[in-house]
């Protein structure tokens, strides 16, 4: 499955997406974006697809691409905020909220 999966950025969405070779959605990250810094707010796996690294593909298409559009990241999310603690080569991303 793992070569299966599609990560786009639905922009009118406001949301990144991870789909299968069929085009089925399989998870999805919300966010926000306001300026120069991105909040993820919700991250989601399909139950049918959890257990497989749909989630952790998302966050680290998402942060790679905010990371290339010299965006800051506010991980309100709780995945989010985990994933960071655990894959800190993205530290520098990290926006606090003042």
């Amino acid at each position: 499955m793992e070569n299966e999966i599609a990560i786009t950025d639905a922009k009118d969405a406001s949301r990144y997406e991870a789909r299968d070779a069929d085009g089925n959605l399989m998870g999805f990250v919300d966010y926000k974006l306001l300026g120069s810094v991105i909040s993820f707010r919700h991250a989601e796996t399909l139950p049918e697809y959890q257990g497989h690294g749909v989630a952790g593909k998302i966050a680290t298409k998402s942060l790679d691409d905010a990371r290339d559009a010299g965006l800051r990241v506010r991980p309100a999310c709780p995945y989010y905020q985990h994933f960071l603690e655990k894959h800190t080569e993205y530290a520098d991303l990290v926006d606090a909220e003042k």
